[in-house]
């Protein structure tokens, strides 16, 4: 997976606060993922009087700013909570409209992520939504598919810990029918979306042990780097079940910004905060080292992850 060159030409008004914080980013150590919890939209809506779906619509315009500004940046990956498999618990009539605005997004956004080379994805438990849904999805997915841009995860249906217990079992479902005799079909990591959507993932000719970077390839996110810096609207201080395997090492930075105001300018403020942060993965600080030694990344990262 590749870095694009930022491209922010023309992009930020010159004398904007945007462009002051853009001169305080060392664009050549972004962070490879950014991942955000999107939240405050119903607050917004309360906050002027409005139905709880306008504060969703007035979140479309901040889904749109901030993945332009991601791309544009030249991030590898963005991923945001769009809906978790917690939300099926709101009102009925809420669900089918969050639905509604999603297809609306991707129809009316479909080519403009074709146009910036960004490839649409979806994480989650996709079978659990409405089929006129799936489509579209599946339709986005396949007309970005061969693009080398910044990859787009939207989360739906989604839950960390279902995600875990799923790939739980399909590591299961692979080692058993290695073992099973006169197997000799190789097993496949497959997306729950479907298999023709993402063909980054590998497969695994075999399995002889079970380690971190195994199990990492039976999760949503295979073949991704793990999100440096996650970001949380609204200044609620919780993750909220979202990515728990790949948040391990992530930099957490929340605003009190609730998510329809969220704009390039926050996703700018994030950046930057998050490097000026001393990254050390468990290790200690450089002066605190003893001569001749050096805090290293776990392992596992070395190859997935960019460390800044």
């Amino acid at each position: 997976m590749s870095r694009k060159t930022p491209d922010l030409e023309g992009y930020i008004a010159p004398g904007s606060e945007e462009e002051s914080i853009v001169r305080e980013i060392d664009l050549t150590r972004l962070p490879a993922h950014v991942a955000i919890i999107m939240d405050g939209n119903g607050r917004w809506a309360q906050s002027r009087r409005l139905p709880r779906v306008q504060g969703h619509r007035a979140g479309i315009e901040a889904v749109r700013d901030v993945v332009e500004a991601s791309a544009r940046l030249g991030l590898e990956v963005l991923t945001l909570y769009a809906f978790s498999k917690e939300n099926w618990k709101r009102p009925r009539a809420e669900i089918t409209t969050l639905m509604m605005l999603l297809k609306e997004y991707l129809r009316r956004e479909l080519q403009t992520l074709v146009r910036n080379d960004i490839r649409f994805n979806v994480i989650g438990q996709m079978e659990e939504l409405d089929r006129s849904v799936q489509r579209e999805l599946l339709a986005g997915m396949r007309e970005t598919r061969d693009l080398k841009g910044m990859v787009f995860n939207i989360a739906l249906s989604y839950g960390g810990r279902a995600e875990i217990v799923e790939a739980c079992r399909r590591l299961i479902r692979d080692r058993e029918s290695l073992s099973a005799p006169g197997s000799d079909r190789p097993p496949s990591v497959a997306s729950v979306a479907s298999v023709a959507s993402i063909p980054s993932i590998p497969s695994i000719p075999s399995i002889p042990s079970i380690d971190e970077e195994t199990f990492a390839q039976y999760l949503y996110t295979a073949g991704q780097p793990d999100p440096d810096l996650l970001i949380r609207t609204s200044g609620e201080m919780r993750i909220s079940n979202f990515l728990l395997w790949q948040i391990a090492y992530a930099e957490i930075w929340v605003t009190d910004t609730l998510w329809p105001d969220f704009r390039k300018r926050e996703l700018f403020r994030a950046i930057r905060d998050y490097q000026k942060r001393d990254r050390r993965y468990g290790g200690v600080p450089q002066a605190a080292q003893a001569p001749g030694r050096s805090a290293a990344a776990p392992k596992e990262n070395k190859e997935k992850r960019r460390v800044v």
